[in-house]
C-alpha cells in the first residue's frame, strides 16, 4: 500500500460502518489520520481502537452545526490540521411523494443533504489553509430514480448540485470537491433492503443481491473496500485535475440501456 496520503488528516461522517468504515481503514493504510464521526458511539469507538493512534471517534449528528464543530476541533486538537472530508452520513427517504409526511421529508433532508452541507461548511476554513479535498458520497440514486424512495432520490440528486457549487466557488482556494455515486454495495444498509426483497420473493439475502444485480455488466454488488479505493484516489494528488466531477461506481449498472433488456436472451 502506498503512503500517498501521509501526513494528512481526514474527517469521515458515517464513519463507523459500511463505506465510511472501509474508507477510514483505507485512508489510514495510505498514511492518513482520521476522525470518525457518526450518531452511534459504539461502532465509532470500536473502529478507532482497531485503527490505533491515527484515529479518533466523535459521536454526533452531522446535520448539527455544533456537533460538526466538535468534529473539526477534534481533528485540529489531535492532529493539528484538517485536509480531507468524506461526507458518508446518510439514510433512507422511503415512500412516494404522496406517502412522505413532513417529518419524514425533513429527516431525509437532514440525514442525506444537510449533513453534507453542514459538514463541508464547517470544515472549509481548515480546508482552505493548504488546499483540501472533499468526497461527497451521493448514490446511483443521485442520477436515476428508484421506486418509492422520493426523499432519498431527491436528496442524493441535490448532493451533486452541492458538489458542483462547492467546486465552482472554492476551487480558487485550492479546494477540490467531487461526488461519488455508488450503486449497490454490500453494506448493512443494503443488507436491510435485500432482506425486504428476499422476504417478498421467498428466498435468501444472497439470492436477493443476485437478483438486484443480474442485469449489471459485472453481475454483482460492489464491496465497501472497492468504493474505499475510489475515495482514496479522489482525495489524493492522483486526482489533482478533478473537481466538480461525478464518479460512478456501480459495477456497470448505469451503462445498461433498460429498454433493451427485453432482447437479452434473443439469439
Amino acid at each position: 500500500m502506498t503512503k500517498r496520503l501521509a501526513g494528512r488528516v481526514a474527517l469521515i461522517t458515517g464513519g463507523g460502518t459500511g463505506i465510511g468504515a472501509a474508507a477510514a481503514r483505507r485512508l489510514v493504510a495510505e498514511g492518513s489520520a482520521v476522525v470518525l464521526c457518526g450518531r452511534r458511539a459504539e461502532p465509532l469507538q470500536a473502529l478507532a481502537e482497531e485503527l490505533g493512534e491515527e484515529a479518533r471517534a466523535v459521536a454526533g449528528d452531522a446535520a448539527d452545526p455544533e456537533a460538526v464543530r466538535r468534529m473539526v476541533a477534534q481533528a485540529i486538537d489531535s492532529f493539528g490540521r484538517l485536509d480531507m472530508v468524506v461526507t458518508g452520513a446518510g439514510g433512507h427517504g422511503l415512500g412516494t411523494v404522496s406517502d412522505t409526511g413532513d417529518d419524514a421529508w425533513r429527516q431525509s433532508l437532514d440525514s442525506n443533504l444537510t449533513s453534507a452541507f453542514v459538514t463541508v461548511r464547517e470544515a472549509l476554513p481548515s480546508l482552505r489553509v493548504r488546499g483540501g479535498s472533499v468526497v461527497v458520497v451521493s448514490s446511483l440514486a443521485g442520477l436515476f430514480a428508484g421506486p418509492a424512495v422520493a426523499g432519498y432520490v431527491t436528496t442524493k440528486h441535490a448532493l451533486i448540485g452541492l458538489t458542483r457549487s462547492l467546486a465552482r466557488d472554492y476551487g480558487k482556494y485550492g479546494v477540490r470537491v467531487n461526488a461519488l455515486c455508488p450503486g449497490w454495495v454490500r453494506t448493512a444498509m443494503a443488507d436491510e433492503q435485500m432482506d425486504v426483497l428476499a422476504a417478498a420473493r421467498g428466498f435468501d439475502r444472497a439470492d436477493a443481491y443476485a437478483l438486484a444485480t443480474k442485469d449489471t455488466p459485472l453481475g454483482r454488488p460492489a464491496e465497501p473496500e472497492e468504493i474505499a479505493g475510489i475515495v482514496a484516489f479522489l482525495l489524493s494528488d492522483d486526482s489533482a485535475a478533478m473537481t466538480g466531477s461525478v464518479v460512478v461506481a456501480d459495477c456497470g449498472a448505469a451503462a445498461v440501456d433498460l429498454p433493451t433488456l427485453a432482447f437479452e436472451d434473443i439469439e
